[in-house]
């Protein structure tokens, strides 16, 4: 049954249970039984494949080593440890050797799982795919935020142990933020035999920027504003993505207050509305005051709500 999944032969699921499979078994044998289909080919066929099949499932190594490894799992000379062994030595981390170097030790390698002798136990149809393999990658605030293509230089180490450097580039979304992964499809480690490659998987950091911050598809900024313009109001440049923009302050405004501006935030990846700047108004008071002035802001006094602490003693 070389290439037949024993569960889909049985119709059960992989998180069947072993009374699940008995039952299915049970069934599909007597369906098929020779003695029952007598000159039916095409039942006996089937019955020795529900066999090997219930065979596999119901020993509890034999299943452990198929949902781990597949049909390679079958041979009756592979060992499971030492195919995790290889596994671990050509496909941990960026210690993977790179397609098409020192293939030859890998096959050797193995053909030593099965008996084979050599290079040609790589030969007998068995395979198995390449483990992913990870990498961090960092990147700068408006990198992530703009996207683009980014190269960047991977370290993989060969059979004889030497390191190879390999520059890969990849494309990235524009919105990506710290967390995000990227999966760059057959640069991971090697497969065994005619296993495909397996994938690169991309752990992202932003660097922060020195003037925004970000909260989701939100840019925030924190805008200092004097209390002469927080009282009568204003209209002052700030910057962003696209560069310098006017910003209308309300008078009366205080400080914390969040102001929108529209449209100016990180960009949707799927070409939706970017998100927009939400700027904190900061009020800055003078220092260094002179009489004249110490003078005018006690003209203010009359003006002050004298209720605006009562909440905190409520």
């Amino acid at each position: 049954m070389a290439g037949k999944n024993p569960y889909e032969i049985l119709g059960v699921p992989r998180d069947a249970d072993l009374e699940t499979i008995r039952k299915a078994y049970r069934k599909l044998a007597r369906e098929n039984h020779p003695d029952l289909n007598p000159d039916d080919a095409a039942a006996e066929e089937r019955f020795k494949d529900v066999s090997r099949a219930w065979e596999i499932l119901e020993n509890p190594e034999k299943r452990s080593n198929y949902d781990e490894f597949g049909d390679v799992a079958l041979d009756p000379n592979f060992d499971a440890e030492r195919a995790r062994e290889a596994r671990r030595s050509f496909g941990g981390g960026f210690d993977g050797m790179p397609p098409g170097a020192g293939m030859g030790g890998l096959e050797d390698l193995f053909g030593q799982f099965f008996g084979g002798g050599g290079r040609g136990g790589a030969r007998g149809g068995f395979s198995m795919p390449g483990a992913d393999t990870e990498a961090s990658l960092e990147l700068d605030f408006e990198e992530a935020v703009r996207g683009g293509e980014k190269r960047f230089t991977l370290g993989r180490r060969t059979a004889e142990g030497r390191v190879q450097n390999e520059t890969t580039t990849v494309r990235i979304p524009p919105g990506v933020d710290t967390g995000g992964t990227l999966r760059i499809p057959g640069k991971g480690a090697p497969g065994i035999g005619d296993g495909r490659p397996g994938d690169l998987i991309v752990s992202l950091r932003v660097r922060p920027h020195r003037v925004f911050g970000r909260e989701g598809r939100h840019l925030t900024l924190e805008l200092p504003v004097s209390v002469r313009e927080a009282s009568l109001g204003a209209r002052v440049e700030v910057p962003t993505l696209d560069g310098r923009a006017t910003l209308t302050i309300p008078p009366g405004t205080d400080s914390g207050t969040r102001l929108r501006m529209r449209g100016k935030g990180v960009p949707s990846p799927r070409g939706g509305k970017p998100g927009d700047l939400l700027v904190r108004v900061a009020i800055k008071v003078p220092r260094g005051l002179d009489a004249d002035a110490e003078e005018a802001l006690g003209k203010l006094e009359r003006f002050e709500d004298p209720a605006m602490r009562k909440k905190l003693f409520d």
